[in-house]
């Protein structure tokens, strides 16, 4: 095992630069000078130029990639143009919101995900089958920013239920050690922060779920329908155990295989593809952060926001290969 986890570190050497060559190559590609939008339109050319120099803009591509890579072999994803912070503080204040997010969303995608498609394999062709798999194909279909925003007006707007944006009121104190809010409120006995973050986390989280659920929800029903004509679950069945013994202990876990690659990818994905709900939710997350880095032209956000995302979604795969064993033991790395 530690072979082929030592191995797996090393293959992400290169897929990171290549990462990081791409999300470079791509940046300079794009219209829009960060000097000139640093200074205004109004700026002269010799401040743009003095900018441009203070930043390194000024020097060939090949020269400012070296410089950001010698920053980066040193732990320094460098500094955002706009507040002269450390990019690597702006990541550790905001990747917090981001991870709870994000696992709030795979808890209900998982939850639903699962039970749905276990129940649609379960009643193959009955309406319950057909309408959770119309629902999953809509779920997939139907674009995050524009169920946000009809999440947004229902329950905010005309029922006055859930809060519309960010992740607090302005008027709760609670008092950070983790900047889990969740987390922190439970850890302080601070019930009312507590409640008042789960309320705000509800609808980010249920529109960042519908494209994961419905993918867990598809998978685990394919996944399922293939087991359960196995010849071990046909012999399970002709012991006499009951359905729920079929179904649970020998069926799930032998068809968990496809539905945890599943889960883990994508939850790789939520972590770097919140873009559009924490926008649109004012979620002060990573996603929103390169979000804004991105109409700034704030390379070095850009640049280590990307390939810190990059190396979650790797490190995700390497934990999602490994929990492989743990859920079915037959498997051994060769």
């Amino acid at each position: 095992m530690l072979p082929y986890v030592i191995r797996r570190i090393l293959i992400m050497i290169p897929t990171l630069l290549g990462v990081s060559v791409i999300v470079f190559l791509m940046l300079h590609a794009t219209p829009g000078d960060p000097a000139e939008l640093l200074l205004g339109e109004r700026a002269t050319d010799s401040a743009i130029a003095e900018i441009r120099s203070h930043l390194g803009l000024d020097k060939p591509l090949h020269v400012q990639y070296g410089m950001f890579l010698k920053r980066l072999l040193k732990g320094d994803l460098g500094e955002t143009i706009w507040t002269r912070q450390k990019v690597w503080t702006e990541v550790k204040q905001r990747f917090p919101a981001t991870i709870e997010l994000s696992v709030a969303a795979m808890i209900i995608s998982c939850f639903f995900g699962m039970i749905f498609g276990i129940i649609s394999a379960t009643k193959q062709y009955s309406f319950f089958d057909y309408l959770s798999m119309v629902g999953a194909l809509v779920g997939v279909s139907m674009p995050i920013f524009w169920l946000g925003l009809v999440l947004m007006l229902i329950f905010s707007l005309h029922l006055g239920w859930l809060p519309m944006s960010g992740r607090l009121s302005i008027s709760t104190d609670l008092e950070f050690i983790t900047r889990f809010y969740i987390l922190d409120a439970m850890l302080t006995r601070n019930w009312p922060a507590f409640k008042d973050a789960v309320w705000h986390i509800i609808l980010p989280a249920v529109t960042l779920s519908t494209i994961p659920m419905a993918i867990v929800a598809r998978m685990t029903r394919s996944s399922m329908l293939d087991v359960l004509r196995q010849d071990y679950i046909k012999t399970a069945k002709a012991k006499g155990l009951s359905r729920f013994t079929v179904v649970f202990k020998h069926a799930l876990r032998n068809a968990l295989i496809p539905v945890v690659t599943t889960i883990g990818l994508q939850f790789g994905v939520l972590l770097g593809g919140a873009i559009l709900t924490e926008t649109i939710f004012a979620w002060p997350g990573v996603g929103k952060w390169i979000f804004d880095a991105v109409m700034q032209r704030d390379y070095m956000v850009i640049q280590g926001g990307t390939l810190f995302i990059a190396t979650i979604f790797v490190v995700i795969n390497l934990l999602v290969d490994l929990l492989y064993a743990v859920i079915n033991p037959r498997i051994s790395v060769q």
